[in-house]
């Protein structure tokens, strides 16, 4: 009885060494399930996270800035969207194949390049004038942010483990990215031109300096992980990828719309259009951060439903309430909803994909999220024809399509257990 007591007391000490040795775990609790503290995921997540932030920053400042190419550089408006679309081909139509790329061949470097690139296409892009030029440089500014994703998902979800908490962390610094980039760039766009993107590279560079010098201790961490094993799941990866889809359709539709929907519709000031616009990004950043820890309590497949039904009466409240300052309550609330679901999106898909996690990074983090902006211009004839308001009446029904297909997600332990 003694010999076996000190065993399994010498047993207990190895695994809480080994945990803190890696700096992953918290010890375990007495029914021997291993818990990890806020304290504990932040610490391993605040470099992705940071990362995630910076990376999608630029993907914000293009919209941000493109105003400023028409007003500095006499582009037409036609001129003005192919900045947009050459951002949206670089970074979406890449990222799939980069994804599979990850998954064969493992470039440490790959994350860390992507951003500098990202940062380094859009902060050249405001300092030449010939148009070729400056559409070339955007391409490759999305063609950064097509490198990052799938790297660092995959990177992101071997340190965050099982918890869609700690992956909700990584997934927030994309939602802050595209919250920071009017913020920062209006006032800088406004006192020196356009030329002012040039101010937005250092921030690049320093982060891919960070991962750089990362990239040893988390390749450390990672081979000192067992493997994740599964059947790769397709058909719900798929049906995962179409909820995804519907979700950056409403997205990039408020997104875009939001402020013209206060100024033509609401007459309201610009002023508070742009307050519209903050809030919204501003209520994704907390939606992104309460869908993983909402997921870690009631389950992932829930959390996709629990967000997607939440965001109908919300954009309806949006759209219908009378006044100007009463929906920007609702504007805060439809970008909570919106993003409950993000983080959990990632995790789920690489769930699905258990042997294909850069993949299933990039179509996720990439592909799906930025089909929205491909569609966005279809909002716009509808625009044309019925206004802002007549968009945000649509807007309030696209969700049930994701609703209805969440009905039929299921929780990767249920596929397991049929193994």
């Amino acid at each position: 009885m003694l010999g076996r007591t000190q065993q399994s007391i010498r047993g207990v000490s190895v695994s809480e060494t080994e945990q803190r040795t890696d700096g992953r775990a918290a010890p375990a609790t007495a029914g021997g399930a291993v818990e990890e503290g806020e304290g504990s995921a932040w610490r391993r997540m605040r470099l992705w996270g940071a990362a995630h932030a910076v990376d999608d920053l630029y993907q914000g400042l293009v919209p941000a800035s493109v105003p400023y190419f028409v007003l500095d550089r006499h582009y037409s408006y036609v001129a003005a969207a192919g900045l947009t679309l050459a951002a949206t081909l670089g970074s979406s139509v890449p990222q799939p194949f980069l994804g599979v790329l990850v998954d064969r061949v493992r470039w440490s470097w790959l994350a860390g390049a992507g951003v500098a690139v990202a940062g380094t296409g859009l902060g050249l892009s405001g300092l030449f004038h010939p148009y070729p030029l400056v559409w070339a440089l955007i391409l490759v500014s999305g063609l950064g942010v097509a490198m990052f994703h799938p790297a660092a998902g995959k990177s992101a979800r071997e340190a965050a483990g099982d918890s869609a908490g700690a992956m909700s962390i990584f997934a927030a610094g994309g939602s802050v990215g595209f919250f920071l980039a009017p913020v920062l760039a209006t006032p800088a766009l406004v006192a020196w031109g356009v030329g002012a993107t040039a101010l937005f590279i250092p921030p690049a560079v320093l982060v891919a300096f960070l991962l750089h010098r990362n990239r040893h201790r988390h390749r450390a961490l990672a081979a000192g992980r067992p493997p994740r094993a599964g059947t790769d799941r397709w058909r719900p990866f798929l049906l995962l990828t179409s909820i995804e889809v519907v979700r950056s359709m409403v997205f990039f539709g408020v997104n875009t719309f939001v402020e013209l929907y206060w100024i033509r519709h609401l007459h309201a000031s610009r002023l508070l259009a742009g307050t519209a616009l903050a809030v919204f990004l501003g209520g994704g950043v907390l939606g992104t951060l309460l869908g993983g820890r909402i997921a870690d309590r009631i389950g992932m497949v829930r959390t996709v439903q629990l967000g997607t039904a939440l965001a109908v009466p919300m954009l309806a409240g949006l759209r219908f309430l009378p006044g100007s300052v009463a929906p920007l309550i609702f504007a805060a609330l439809a970008g909570v909803a919106l993003n409950l679901p993000f983080a959990v999106l990632v995790k789920l898909g690489q769930d699905y994909l258990p042997n294909r996690p850069g993949t299933a990074a990039g179509v996720t983090l990439g592909l799906a999220v930025s089909v929205g902006g491909l569609i966005a211009p279809a909002f716009g004839v509808l625009a044309d024809s019925d206004g802002p308001q007549g968009v945000f009446a649509l807007l309030c029904l696209v969700p049930l399509a994701g609703l209805g297909l969440g009905m039929f997600l299921t929780e990767p332990e249920q596929f397991a257990a049929l193994e």
